[in-house]
């Protein structure tokens, strides 16, 4: 029996409407449970990602960390917000505290637009992520850069100690 091409089109949708029917409820619920999950541990520990070439000094301060601009120092470089700005030999061999490269970026990011007033005062924070080796002559030449910048509110990033 041959089928015309309306009747075989007819027939697929008859074939088709069968696989359509399907239970929405029990997916919404899996839904809504897993964005009440999501949304309850979004809040709850902050942590700075710390490169492995870094290795921070150890404080018992139980002060959580903040959203800030971060200064990574390495035994090599030194990086902002991901960034390398320059290296600890030049810093180091350098006259003077000022670190114009670090300056520069650190102009740029305080002349970023701050959308809501009320955080104004939280944009010109710094963290300072220091090796627990390098020289306080660099650390000090960090900080007169970051102060010259407006950075008026400097952290430093220590690992927690484990109290035994």
């Amino acid at each position: 029996m041959k089928l015309t091409p309306l009747q075989r089109r007819a027939e697929r949708r008859n074939r088709n409407k069968t696989m359509l029917d399907m239970n929405l409820v029990s997916l919404i619920d899996v839904f809504t449970i897993l964005i009440f999950f999501l949304l309850s541990n979004s809040g709850g520990v902050e942590t700075l990602p710390s490169p492995k070439a870094v290795k921070l000094p150890e404080s018992v301060a139980q002060t959580p960390p903040r959203d800030t601009v971060v200064v990574v120092v390495s035994a090599q470089e030194i990086s902002v917000d991901g960034r390398r700005v320059a290296t600890v030999a030049d810093v180091l061999a350098a006259s003077g505290d000022l670190i114009a490269p670090l300056k520069e970026e650190l102009d740029l990011l305080a002349n970023r637009q701050v959308i809501r007033k009320e955080n104004e005062a939280q944009s010109k924070r710094l963290t300072i992520m220091g090796d627990k080796d390098i020289p306080y002559r660099l650390l000090r030449k960090i900080m007169v850069t970051s102060a010259s910048a407006n950075f008026s509110d400097v952290s430093f990033a220590v690992r927690q100690r484990v109290e035994s």
